[in-house]
């Protein structure tokens, strides 16, 4: 049981990492739209890509975890990893702050959590689970976030012992520790248990909020230099917009989600004129709709690159992608130029 002191190398953490060495890229995979075009859209892409984790799973108690639409299709999974892709299914969770809390500072019902996580694991040949539980981070007052970093410490650590024990790979996704957020992560410590530590590069503007930029060249450096001070740099992964919001002007909280693919229809239809902001590093565009005036802003692979050389000064070279399906095709040649 020496793996439970958290004492993981970097070597140790190799063997639990991808297969697919010198492939730098993972991506999740939608389970609503068109989940069979996303999938060959990883397929497409085999060659930059190490894991897809399909956002299949979501818990909402201790012992209960339950797939949405598709979740677990042998067909998918076998097919990547005839690609030589690596499967790790994302979990979400929906019991917010207080709840998440008190599971987890409960070492029996955090044992039964995991034991439950672990169930998963074992039910497909997956290799591994990724943990992206945000509405515990995003919810809640001070005090429930200062308990939902100590036991998710605590749930983390345990997590990713007994994966380990299996061979399996334990990776956990994290909101961006800057300007106030992600403050219900502590990066230094998932760090150092997690084998990979994914960083969600986006909604620095977001559905709920003012029009602007989700990603930015100044926001992408002050996360990753606290990141890079406090977790190994070959475990951080940053995750790219494959996206944007469609916000009406002077209404907040109700933008509209668009895949780029779905921004640049609008925009043609629209006959709007493409700008690119080259402080922030995304492009946007406006329109009039039944008198009103929007705002979109996206991601492109001419935002990536401009955005790229922000994690190659902090020597991260991990990418991600949310989500396959939803991105500029360039959005790949600027990740293979970067």
């Amino acid at each position: 049981m020496a793996l439970l002191t958290g004492l993981w190398t970097p070597a140790a953490a190799a063997a639990h990492g991808p297969r697919s060495g010198g492939r730098t890229g993972s991506a999740w995979l939608p389970y609503w739209g068109d989940i069979d075009a996303a999938y060959r859209d990883a397929l497409r892409h085999a060659a930059q890509l190490h894991t897809v984790s399909p956002f299949w799973y979501e818990t909402s108690s201790d012992t209960t975890v339950k797939g949405h639409t598709g979740a677990g299709r042998r067909d998918i999974i076998d097919g990547l990893h005839d690609a030589g892709i690596d499967v790790v299914p994302t979990v979400t969770e929906t019991l917010g702050a207080a709840k998440m809390a008190a599971l987890m500072h409960d070492p029996e019902r955090r044992r039964d959590h995991i034991d439950t996580l672990l169930d998963l694991v074992e039910s497909r040949s997956y290799d591994g689970l990724d943990l992206d539980y945000e509405a515990m981070a995003l919810s809640g007052d001070r005090e429930d976030r200062d308990r939902v970093r100590t036991g998710y410490n605590a749930l983390v650590k345990e997590l990713c012992a007994r994966l380990h024990e299996r061979d399996k790979q334990c990776v956990v996704t994290v909101l961006a520790r800057v300007r106030g957020s992600g403050q219900a992560f502590d990066y230094e410590r998932l760090g150092r248990y997690a084998d990979r530590f994914r960083i969600m590069g986006y909604d620095l503007h977001w559905s709920g909020g003012d029009a602007g930029p989700l990603s930015a060249r100044d926001w992408y450096d002050e996360f990753l230099r606290y990141a890079t001070d406090t977790v190994p740099r070959h475990k951080i992964e940053v995750a790219f917009p494959g996206y944007g919001w469609d916000w009406i002007r002077g209404v907040t909280g109700h933008a509209a989600h668009v895949t780029w693919k779905e921004a640049e229809a609008l925009r043609e239809r629209e006959d709007a004129d493409y700008h690119f902001d080259e402080v922030s590093g995304t492009p946007h565009f406006t329109y009039r709709e039944d008198g009103e005036e929007h705002e979109v802003w996206y991601q492109d692979g001419r935002g990536v690159r401009a955005q790229l050389p922000l994690l190659r000064k902090y020597g991260v070279r991990g990418t991600g992608l949310w989500a396959l399906g939803f991105e500029d095709p360039d959005f790949w040649s600027a990740l293979r130029d970067g």
